[in-house]
């Protein structure tokens, strides 16, 4: 794989569209802004750009009828020329300017990702006239044309080094309609096999957005991790369900890119690159908190070894006057730069976080130690669940590793399962392979919703006297935390204690927090649907009123064996814990809320302290971070 998107590197930069013109750059083209504009980004230290051949400048196809039937594909009038580039339908002069795009970024260090087929683009449809009435992605005309575009245009610039890899396209699933996950593989598939069969060195990145794990969705993440070696979100908290209900620089928010991607690459077993991040203009948040927000989410997705991180894009489009820059005001003031070439604070950020990696002491950051397997299960809306269970671990202490309950199950001291729905939510054969786990000496935690499980008390040790919907406020305690809790609940159920040792009972003393023996390990069981209420509450995470339910993901992590070798108590600091070698481990601490946080920073008995790399990790101002070395004492 191309060395920019290692395990351990890095890439920072943005998408990028010419400064003059956005989506016309390639028809109304000015090489000289084009050089301009990649000096300005390079200064900054960006030094990956996302660029896109806009489908139809470079094959624009068109229909010559007779009698309302086809006669031929051609370019307008002109049928296609004899030479290589004719028989794929492409435009030579695009292809010239696109080698000069190449060419200046190989001038300024900069690396680029190349979106193919770029046919949908901030809300408007690209396609060559020959395709805009047909299925872009299913239709057999479309996609022979399309291999033949790719194919085209990466047999003739794959040796060039400027190119890290190859993007199937810009949100491809944007483009059409689909009935089933078939239609969307066979797409996938036949782009990707054009890329390799032209280019076996080179990456395939997905360039996809809105990946699913539920079955009944056609854009699956297993299916593109099948078929591309890269993973992507576009992880904009305004437009991803249950992330804008807190303010932009909070942790709702700059965790939503590392737990989106962390979501992705666990299940799909491939990296992830976060290729599409940013505030989405100033009527969402300022200048100022969007820069505080890209700096949590930089220091974020360089710990959990996520291969990037590309803002959404490169310079304002405020003075562009043809669509889609005029249809809705969300495309235009996006930029890296204003539309007159001044760095807004984010590119200060850029700059100042490269410049912070560039002066580490140690090459590539090793993966993250990751304490417990968080199951996924049907019914329930997976991402949403994943990703309060990430933002409750993270406040706790501890790191998660994302499981489909639909794979066989990897070996974990702690197993967690979050807000369990519907009648099954994990099949009988999974659920015996977790117990046989448990009862080997594994710890699980499960959290209520109206799942059943079965066998149950048996497991649990407590049984159910009666269960029904109803909406009402359920108020408890739990011993060790000190802090009465109440969470708005649309289904009670009624437990009885047989076996289990409860502690957390609510006010009329029924259990609410369980524990029984299975084996050699331990069942908790919430008798509430934790992280389904909470990623669904404004200010959960976050505000004047914000309960500490983190405290019940600590309690069963720290009662249940779990210990890290670095320590801290504030909430909003997000810990990680990278090991160099057996006695040495770099720790990087993640403010992800505004407020300067006194951490609370130790290290586990027999370990040190050992230098101090970046910040101050005992206290962190706001949006900020401080990256730690720590060894073992002898």
């Amino acid at each position: 794989m191309n060395r920019n998107f290692e395990s351990g590197t890095f890439a920072t930069g943005c998408n990028y569209w010419a400064s003059h013109a956005g989506t016309h750059m390639w028809r109304n083209w000015s090489p000289e802004t084009v050089s301009s504009d990649l000096k300005l980004l390079a200064a900054k230290h960006l030094n990956t750009l996302r660029v896109f051949p806009l489908w139809p400048d470079f094959q624009p196809l068109e229909h010559l009828y007779a009698n309302a039937e086809s006669r031929i594909i051609g370019f307008g009038e002109e049928p296609l020329p004899g030479t290589e580039a004719g028989r794929a339908g492409v435009n030579p002069k695009m292809m010239e300017r696109f080698r000069f795009l190449a060419d200046e970024a190989e001038k300024n260090g900069i690396r680029l990702i190349v979106g193919l087929i770029t046919g949908w683009m901030s809300g408007q449809l690209f396609a060559p006239p020959a395709f805009q009435e047909r299925n872009l992605l299913t239709d057999p005309l479309a996609i022979k044309w399309q291999v033949r575009f790719v194919r085209y245009f990466v047999r003739t610039l794959k040796d060039h080094p400027a190119i890290a890899a190859w993007d199937l396209g810009n949100e491809c699933n944007c483009l059409a309609p689909l009935k089933d996950r078939s239609e969307a593989w066979n797409w996938s598939n036949a782009i990707a096999s054009a890329i390799r069969l032209e280019d076996p060195a080179r990456p395939v990145i997905s360039g996809m957005h809105s990946l699913h794990l539920d079955p009944a969705q056609p854009w699956q993440i297993t299916d593109q991790a099948e078929l591309t070696d890269i993973l992507t979100t576009h992880p904009y908290p305004l437009f991803t369900p249950q992330c804008n209900r807190e303010p932009f620089n909070t942790m709702r928010n700059t965790l939503h890119a590392t737990a989106e991607s962390c979501l992705y690459a666990d299940i799909g077993g491939k990296p992830c690159l976060p290729e599409e991040v940013g505030c989405l203009g100033p009527m969402v948040c300022s200048e100022e908190r969007a820069a505080e927000y890209l700096r949590s989410a930089l220091f974020s997705c360089w710990a959990h070894d996520l291969r990037g991180l590309l803002w959404w894009c490169a310079f304002d489009q405020d003075h562009l006057t043809h669509a889609p820059y005029d249809w809705v005001a969300l495309e235009r003031e996006l930029g890296v730069f204003r539309s007159d070439g001044s760095p807004k604070p984010v590119a200060d950020v850029f700059e100042q976080f490269n410049r912070t990696l560039a002066a580490l002491p140690f090459g590539k950051l090793p993966p993250r130690r990751r304490d417990a397997v968080c199951i996924l299960t049907a019914g329930q809306k997976q991402w949403e669940i994943a990703f309060a269970a990430f933002i409750l671990a993270k406040q706790a202490g501890f790191d998660l590793v994302f499981h489909d309950a639909e794979a066989p199950l990897p070996d974990a001291e702690l197993y967690l399962m979050p807000s369990i729905r519907l009648c099954g939510p994990i099949t009988a054969r999974r659920y015996r392979e977790l117990l046989k786990k448990v009862e080997q000496g594994s710890r699980l935690l499960v959290t209520g919703g109206d799942g059943m499980l079965q066998p149950f008390e048996q497991v649990f040790g407590v049984k159910t006297d009666y269960r029904h919907s109803e909406q009402f406020l359920e108020t408890f305690t739990i011993d060790g935390i000190g802090h009465e809790f109440s969470l708005p609940s649309g289904f009670r159920q009624k437990l009885l204690s047989t076996r289990a040792e409860v502690s957390g009972r609510n006010r009329d003393g029924d259990p609410i927090l369980s524990r029984c023996a299975c084996g050699a390990g331990q069942a908790w069981f919430l008798n509430l649907p934790l992280e389904e209420i909470l990623i669904a509450t404004d200010g959960a995470f976050y505000g004047r009123d914000t309960q500490p339910f983190y405290r019940i993901y600590r309690k069963f992590f720290q009662e249940s064996g779990g210990e890290r070798l670095i320590a801290k108590d504030h909430p909003n600091i997000g810990v990680t814990e990278h090991r160099l070698d057996a006695d040495t481990v770099i720790g990087v601490l993640v403010n992800y809320c505004p407020e300067q946080a006194v951490t609370g920073f130790r290290t586990a008995p027999g370990w040190k302290l050992d230098g101090t790399l970046y910040g101050d990790p005992a206290e962190i101002p706001g949006n900020d971070a401080a990256i730690v070395r720590i060894r073992r004492i002898s």
